[in-house]
């Protein structure tokens, strides 16, 4: 089935790296933090249960000082395939990073679905370069292949990434 035009928005990237690596780095909230958003950005983290019906509350902080309130739910955990996780506060809508195996490592599709096309459409120039953006950091912290406690980040109340 093809994907509604109006409210999905798809970014593919190829990973050097097993899904099990890939994944590895998603699953780990001390490795999300750290490349989770385009260029410029950094988080903290408030809450990252990262299990099915786990809840994500996180700040994106943008280049400018900007902050970027998240609330997010992990709707669905497949270890080494897959993870859905729904937006819940605006805009709304719902993320699918998929983990394939190929030949020279991963393809990671993402594909998110807004639950308004109004919204996706103002959105999309900003969202697709911003999804490249975040999936090159995800392709560089896993060829950093940091251990999943390694690295800048600070567990307080939060955990915050670069």
């Amino acid at each position: 089935m093809e994907p509604d035009t109006m409210t999905t928005l798809q970014t593919f990237r190829e990973i050097a790296a097993d899904p099990a690596a890939v994944f590895a780095a998603i699953a780990a909230p001390q490795r999300l933090a750290r490349w989770w958003g385009p260029d410029g950005f950094r988080n903290t983290f408030e809450t990252c249960d990262f299990k099915p019906g786990g809840t994500w509350q996180f700040t994106m902080h943008g280049p400018d000082g900007s902050s970027y309130p998240n609330l997010s739910r992990f709707a669905e955990i497949e270890p080494g395939r897959r993870v859905v996780i729904d937006h819940v506060c605006e805009p709304l809508f719902r993320l699918t990073v998929e983990l394939v195996p190929i030949g020279t490592g991963t393809l990671v599709r993402w594909t998110q679905v807004f639950d308004n096309p109004e919204v996706a459409a103002a959105v999309r120039h900003i969202v697709e370069p911003s999804n490249e953006q975040n999936l090159a950091r995800l392709a560089a912290e896993v060829a950093a292949g940091y251990a999943d406690s390694a690295g800048p980040f600070y567990l307080r109340s939060a955990l915050t990434g670069p």
